[in-house]
């Protein structure tokens, strides 16, 4: 079966890493997460949800005892609003109680949410011991299980307490999207389709056939073509490949940088998606959903500023439609959306950066206060008035 592996090496420092992806991998994690972490480690956490336990969780302990770990798990609550700081706390004391010291691991299963709660444990607890990622959704093993950003969320705006802490390794077993619900799916594909806008044509070309040739809503029984786990991991290593190849240039989001290799570009659509997450207190909307909302606002922006051509913006809506149907928009207020903008990470000097395009492959940054004071509600109204599906 085809296996892909991307190394993350990180600029002047000497920790580095491995994603691997693959097909059934899964019940070779043991051996895995023990070529990924130091010969000392004995004890490990799994942090997962009872969902995603359910279905992989035993398969990936068993495998990590075979190999030698005492294996504990924490299980949290499902969804965005429970990646908070009551949850972090909870995981902290369960890590404490198993006794786990500086040489031992913290292992999330799950995704994004999961992954960003785990990897925060992992980086206060004792002030920083290793953790591994084993995302099992496609937004999970294409944005957040790679680069390093750990954090929770609070009343005052999403990701904003958090830390920068590198995984020692990264397990994609991409037959984990089988059983992965159509929205699911929809999310991380805003994502992958995300990632191509700001590449350039050829991750984005890519990334387009595929949702042509493989429908979102057929998408579990493609797993019956034995052609499809290579060509599902071929595209997933590509994006994951851009990711990286971003995370080694800026590990940290240098604040004074503002060239189109920033990691600052990686929040393309997600000004907009982070302000509907927070209005809606993180129940309504998968993170990539709001963020496909913040794709087809940001591409609007740009267009009306005029610095994005018509035929690239059809370009990119029209691979947005491949990506299923986003949640309705009929019942959020949109000058709440716009007081939200202020909570955003993304304030630097006060003022908001919003991550534009020039073309496919050419993102800008612009700062806010270089728009015309009515642009954003006016292209919020038009994305508003559309309620895209």
């Amino acid at each position: 079966m085809n296996e892909k592996s991307v190394t993350v090496s990180l600029s002047g420092q000497p920790h580095r890493y491995r994603i691997e992806l693959g097909y059934q991998r899964l019940r070779a994690a043991g051996d895995w997460a023990r070529a990924c972490l130091a010969p000392a480690t004995t004890r490990v956490v799994v942090v997962s949800n009872p969902k995603v336990f359910r279905l992989y969780g035993e398969t990936v302990r068993e495998s990590l005892e075979k190999a030698g770990f005492a294996a504990s798990v924490f299980l949290m609550k499902d969804g965005e609003k429970h990646k908070n700081l009551r949850s972090h706390e909870q995981l902290l004391k369960f890590v404490s109680e198993r006794r786990l010291t500086r040489s031992d691991a913290i292992v999330a299963l799950g995704g994004g949410v999961v992954g960003d709660l785990a990897g925060f444990g992992a980086a206060v607890y004792l002030r920083g011991i290793a953790f591994l990622q084993i995302p099992t959704t496609l937004l999970a093993m294409i944005d957040s299980s790679v680069g390093g950003k750990t954090g929770v969320n609070s009343d005052f705006g999403k990701n904003l307490i958090g830390a920068f802490h590198q995984p020692h390794g990264v397990l994609i077993d991409v037959e984990t999207l089988r059983t992965l619900p159509a929205r699911e799916l929809t999310a991380g594909f805003c994502e992958a389709v995300k990632h191509g806008a700001i590449a350039g044509r050829e991750l984005f070309d890519r990334t387009a056939r595929f949702l042509e040739t493989y429908k979102i809503e057929r998408f579990r029984r493609f797993f019956a073509d034995e052609n499809f786990p290579a060509a599902l991991t071929e595209l997933l290593a590509a994006q994951v490949a851009f990711k990286a190849a971003i995370v080694m240039n800026d590990e940290r989001e240098d604040l004074a940088r503002t060239d189109g290799k920033s990691r600052k570009i990686l929040n393309f659509g997600h000004t907009l998606g982070h302000a509907l997450e927070k209005v809606t207190g993180y129940r309504y909307f998968k993170h990539g959903e709001a963020v496909g909302y913040g794709i087809l606002f940001a591409a609007e922006l740009a267009k009306k500023l005029e610095i994005l051509g018509e035929n690239e913006l059809k370009l990119l809506n029209g691979v947005m439609q491949r990506v299923g149907r986003l949640p309705d928009l009929r019942n959020i207020e949109l000058e709440n959306v716009i007081s939200a903008f202020s909570f955003d990470k993304k304030n630097i000097g006060r003022s908001l950066q919003w991550i534009l395009l020039r073309g496919i492959g050419r993102p800008v940054i612009v700062s806010n206060d270089d728009l015309p004071e009515s642009a954003i509600p006016e292209v919020l109204r038009k994305i508003f008035a559309k309620r895209f599906s």
